[in-house]
């Protein structure tokens, strides 16, 4: 159980689209972000908490 968050309260993930680009935005609910433009990346890097790889360590 995460300080501050109740068992019973699911984790809150979100994805924008960044509008007039191919850009996801993610946001863990851990508070990192993370930008792409291929929604499987977004996706393995969400499901990668508490281990986000660094913007460096991401192949673009």
């Amino acid at each position: 159980m995460s300080a501050g968050r109740p068992s019973s309260t699911p984790a809150v993930l979100r994805v924008r689209w960044l509008p007039g680009t191919d850009v996801l935005l993610g946001t863990c609910h851990c508070g990192a972000e993370h930008e792409c433009q291929d929604p499987v990346e977004m996706w393995d890097w969400m499901h990668a908490h508490p281990d986000h790889p660094t913007r460096e360590e991401v192949p673009r």
